[in-house]
């Protein structure tokens, strides 16, 4: 009786066939991940941008002036009335700055508003902000905002002998020489002074859905600029009003309704 033999693969021969498999894997992968880019590329229109998300993905403003800052299509427009020289507005001017970023539902506008008693430097000043934004646009506009609320000694006393604009273009001493930039200061500090608007810092805040106007004297700040977007944005609250710093915090805080005093 003859007993079957099995024949059972030796070592190498099966490291061998092992070895003969293995390099298929690397094929596999690969070829998933070139479908998978080819499918990317069919899908992705040639020559089209990614989606853009975030502020850059809106609308962008009209050439200035007025020069603004923010989501060209906000629904609230703060109108930020101040003097480059006022010490007052220099302390404002970050905090509100930093409140806009962090409300896509609103966007700054700036207003020129030099005060007497702080020119010539504050028309001077002025000046050159304008010159910036007639060279580079809106947000070169609020850099030299900022550059020169840190520089400015304030109260009328202008920037230190020895500080010099750095961004004194061959464009910019061109506009420089030019009337436009002063006319457009005088202009809008005649049409504050015609609203009766007379001191720095003023927030006047537009509603573009109710068409509702609020007038905020003084750096009002955080909660309390809520609640006056919540005045102009309800329909029960009566139109063109104005109130102070100290009215709109005690609003935000207490949460009661104020007498408000017409605005001239």
């Amino acid at each position: 009786m003859s007993s079957k033999q099995t024949t059972l693969p030796s070592r190498s021969q099966a490291i061998r066939k092992r070895a003969g498999r293995l390099p298929r894997l690397p094929w596999v992968v690969a070829s998933i991940l070139v479908a998978g880019l080819l499918g990317w590329l069919l899908h992705r229109t040639p020559g089209a941008p990614a989606p853009r998300t975030g502020p850059e993905a809106t609308q962008a403003h009209p050439a200035g002036p007025p020069w603004r800052h923010g989501p060209a299509d906000a629904r609230f427009t703060l109108t930020l009335y101040a003097d480059l020289e006022c010490p007052f507005c220099k302390a404002y001017y970050p905090t509100l700055m930093a409140w806009i970023d962090a409300h896509p539902e609103a966007s700054l506008r700036w207003h020129h508003l030099p005060l007497a008693m702080h020119d010539p430097e504050a028309s001077q000043l002025a000046r050159v902000a304008e010159c910036a934004g007639e060279v580079q646009g809106h947000e070169a506009f609020f850099g030299a905002i900022t550059w020169l609320y840190q520089n400015t000694r304030g109260d009328g006393q202008g920037l230190p002998t020895d500080q010099a604009w750095p961004g004194l273009t061959t464009a910019m001493r061109t506009c420089l020489d030019s009337d436009r930039p002063a006319a457009i200061v005088r202009a809008q500090a005649d049409e504050a002074l015609r609203s009766g608007i007379n001191a720095t810092p003023t927030v006047r805040l537009d509603d573009g859905l109710t068409g509702k106007t609020l007038l905020l004297h003084g750096p009002v700040e955080g909660d309390a600029l809520l609640s006056a977007l919540d005045l102009v944005a309800s329909p029960d609250r009566p139109d063109a009003r104005s109130v102070g710093a100290a009215d709109a915090a005690g609003t935000a805080v207490h949460g009661r309704r104020h007498g408000l005093a017409e605005a001239q």
